[in-house]
């Protein structure tokens, strides 16, 4: 299989790998999964700067290693661009693969409830919160690594379902669901800086937890029963952080984990790959 397309937790661990020899070459060393909510490494040509992902500045390390990613509802194509100093452009045009997503069609069901009055009032205040602790830049290194599962379990809830309410659609589902019990231990999928740790219980997240993993790579971990970490906090991968809860607008006790890349939802499936066995 082309190692374009594998997204076993490994691959974007190992040293990146030019891929086969094709026309245009491969100027950017790129390894990982090229579809819809993936994620792919890659390393800058030498005195390559200015890299732009369809046009937006993306972030590079010192030594050259750069971080892209894939909405769930990512065009099928994207263009990646850099400058060298001698003036010359480099670009490559990427394929993104479409999926199949997990779609239940409600009929009888309106798409929304009416909001109350209290969630109305809160919701604002918790969403600049969230909105607030991505735009933080720690300098946090995890993103380089592979990322392990914060926690083992049935997976209840895919990344990408939605709801269709009457010829409507809702929401899409922006994580992975664990239905794990109450107080089972949640740990860190990577190295990261805590950037937000609300004990105080938001009304849809509950005890709501993020990490920043760096290059705009941010994990959130929702319905959490504790925290057992504080904002500013650096973590290291499989460190304890919290620990599995119902809290918030959750039916049952289970992890709800997020991966977001500047503002692109991705799938944990692709960034983690398959989950070991309990």
């Amino acid at each position: 299989m082309n190692a374009r397309r594998r997204f076993a937790a490994g691959l974007l661990a190992l040293p990146l790998l030019p891929r086969a020899a094709r026309a245009g070459g491969d100027p950017f060393a790129l390894a990982g999964s090229f579809e819809q909510g993936g994620i792919a490494r890659g390393q800058l040509p030498p005195g390559a700067t200015a890299l732009r992902l369809d046009g937006q500045p993306i972030d590079s390390a010192t030594d050259g290693r750069f971080l892209i990613a894939f909405d769930r509802d990512a065009a099928p194509v994207a263009r990646l661009e850099a400058m060298r100093a001698d003036g010359m452009a480099l670009s490559e045009t990427l394929s993104i693969a479409a999926r199949s997503w997990n779609l239940s069609r409600l009929d009888r069901l309106p798409k929304v409830p009416v909001p109350s009055a209290e969630f109305a009032a809160r919701r604002p205040a918790e969403l600049a919160r969230i909105v607030a602790a991505r735009a933080r830049q720690t300098g946090a290194q995890g993103w380089r690594g592979a990322f392990a599962w914060p926690a083992t379990g049935r997976i209840s809830t895919l990344f990408g379902s939605q709801r269709i309410y009457a010829g409507e659609p809702g929401a899409y589902h922006s994580g992975i669901d664990i239905a794990l019990p109450t107080g089972a231990p949640v740990r860190a999928p990577a190295d990261g800086v805590v950037i937000l740790a609300a004990s105080a219980p938001f009304t849809l997240e509950g005890n709501l937890l993020m990490l920043d993993h760096g290059m705009g790579l941010s994990s959130a971990f929702l319905h959490l029963s504790r925290i057992d970490v504080r904002e500013g906090e650096a973590v290291r991968q499989g460190q304890v952080i919290g620990a599995v809860g119902a809290t918030g607008r959750a039916t049952g006790p289970h992890l709800h984990w997020g991966l977001m890349w500047r503002g692109a939802r991705l799938d944990p499936l692709l960034v983690a790959g398959a989950m070991p066995a309990r």
